[in-house]
């Protein structure tokens, strides 16, 4: 039986800011349904997934995380050769990201995350070689692997998650800010090698935040999703359509591609106008903060770095996926945290903020054969 006091440690407010942003991207899922004409397609297959994340929220969070520290090479693992069955199946619209199972397919990247933040957890609790330039060659191996393999696929976005995932572990477990950076110009010298390994779909995502258009051309395709972006957001006004109704009643104003994936963001804003769209933003500052203090309050090695990078993998995420919306980044296919259309995202993020309710339950630090735990003292 959970404890009483183990329940008044679980930090709720995470719990209520998840489900909020599940309902809100419903109601994005819905509108990007209407707008397609395409009623019914995406948003009860969504609804489906909600008690299975949910059941996977509660199943991380009640057994205390640490014995997933001495399986944390292991599901990485695991998740690897996850990412190298890809290869085995048919492709979906020209990518490899899906392993299907009779009716049901997930996307192995979603998982591959959470098992880069645990093996990383794992190798950087109990050493201090990070604190000097040439022992953070060693993380970098465990950072390169899945990079490459979901590059491959191709999926752009994911692969440039994991860079910033970890430095900021590497920064919470003590490595120099001089090291981090002369890091950052390593990797800035890298990028024409990279450029050398992506798609041209890939980099015309990114040449074409420098593209314009003369008026009454079309935009490539890319320019296009961008520029029908920023006119949705912009349609949305102050308190969006679900107040003020339809700005235009052109309905080829209201088109975007993967409008209940990728730009969920800006169906939100269309339908919730700038109002819902900082309402949005609002809970996600809420819950990565939150994150962050689980991190920061955590007396346990793994748990913090756990936490610490979970939070960053919220936060990043975060900020791409928004950033691309409004031009401020690439396109780069990266779906938004527990509101984007897809079950492997939804049940994936959900397993997320359930291991950080389970660090934020338990912040003391277990010694010998018997536990003992630092009461903290209430926030004020």
């Amino acid at each position: 039986m959970v404890s009483r006091d183990w329940a008044s440690r679980l930090p709720w407010e995470m719990v209520a800011v998840a489900v909020g942003l599940i309902l809100l991207g419903w109601l994005g899922i819905a509108r990007a349904e209407e707008l397609a004409d395409h009623p019914g397609r995406f948003l009860p297959r969504q609804m489906f997934w909600l008690p299975l994340g949910l059941a996977a929220m509660v199943g991380v969070a009640l057994p205390s995380y640490r014995p997933l520290c001495r399986w944390s090479y292991a599901i990485f693992l695991a998740a690897l050769v996850a990412l190298v069955l890809v290869y085995f199946f048919p492709p979906v619209n020209g990518a490899r990201r899906w392993i299907r199972l009779g009716p049901v397919g997930f996307q192995p990247s979603e998982f591959a995350k959470i098992g880069f933040v645990m093996a990383t957890a794992r190798y950087l609790m109990h050493r201090d070689n990070q604190r000097r330039f040439r022992g953070l060659f060693a993380p970098l191996g465990l950072v390169l692997i899945p990079c490459v393999l979901i590059l491959r696929e191709p999926d752009l976005g994911t692969a440039l998650l994991f860079p910033p995932v970890l430095v900021v572990m590497l920064y919470v477990a003590g490595a120099r800010s001089g090291d981090l950076l002369k890091l950052a110009l390593l990797g800035a010298l890298c990028a024409p090698l990279l450029w050398t390994q992506m798609t041209r779909e890939q980099k015309s995502r990114i040449t074409a935040l420098a593209e314009s258009t003369a008026p009454g051309q079309r935009p490539s395709d890319d320019a296009y999703h961008l520029q029908q972006s920023k006119r949705m957001i912009a349609l949305g006004s102050l308190w969006g359509s679900l107040v003020q109704g339809d700005a235009v009643t052109d309905r080829g104003a209201y088109r975007l591609p993967e409008a209940h994936t990728d730009f969920i963001f800006s169906v939100l804003c269309e339908r919730l106008g700038l109002a819902g769209g900082a309402l949005i933003l609002g809970l996600y500052f809420v819950l990565i903060w939150r994150g962050a203090r689980v991190a920061r309050q955590s007396r346990e090695p793994y748990g913090r770095l756990l936490a610490a990078g979970l939070t960053a993998l919220l936060a990043v995420q975060v900020v791409i996926n928004t950033a691309m919306t409004i031009g401020l980044a690439p396109i780069t296919g990266m779906s938004l945290p527990l509101m984007s259309y897809g079950g492997s995202g939804l049940l994936a993020h959900a397993i997320v903020v359930g291991l950080l309710l389970n660090v934020g339950a338990r912040p003391g630090y277990e010694v010998g054969p018997e536990p003992f735990r630092y009461r903290l003292e209430p926030a004020r």
